[in-house]
């Protein structure tokens, strides 16, 4: 079992995936971090975004034998390469109710805040994917666990 955190504006008790956004990382999900200042950042920035509510970080642990037993489809990136930016690439810009892969976890470095303008000079041809990665690369790696399937939330427990 490993603690993973949760940045919000409110308390999460119990996990509602039809309020995911889509165009996110890893898609329309639930995203952890093992990292709790990373978790804390991202409570301030939602706060701040939604206006209303204080920053709030909600704790689970999740049940890792989940990846290693095959229980799950699981897509591990274990840093950043062209096939995890491509996957972003195609996640950022997925604009239907479908998801664009099949995953019910992904692990895998969070991207640069800027993901934005760099997918799309990277769309337009103006940056190639290798230069697109680095642009994409936090300044200190950071990774990021997304849930996307109910079945996957089995395998978290709130602890606080």
């Amino acid at each position: 079992m490993i603690e993973l955190f949760h940045g919000s504006n409110v308390k999460i008790d119990e996990i509602d995936l039809s309020f995911g956004k889509r165009g996110k990382d890893f898609g329309r999900g639930f995203y952890l971090s093992d990292n709790k200042m990373q978790a804390q950042k991202m409570a301030e920035l939602v706060t701040s975004r939604e206006e209303y509510g204080e920053p709030t970080i909600s704790t689970f642990l999740f049940d890792e034998g989940c990846i290693k037993n095959g229980a799950l489809n699981v897509r591990i990136f274990e840093n950043y390469s062209i096939e995890w930016a491509e996957f972003v690439v195609r996640n950022r810009t997925n604009n239907s109710k479908s998801s664009a892969h099949d995953y019910d976890i992904v692990w895998g470095p969070i991207a640069n805040d800027t993901v934005g303008v760099q997918i799309r000079r990277y769309i337009l041809n103006y940056i190639d994917i290798n230069r697109l990665i680095e642009e994409l690369k936090y300044i200190r790696p950071t990774f990021q666990y997304f849930f996307g399937t109910e079945e996957s939330l089995k395998y978290l427990k709130r602890v606080r």
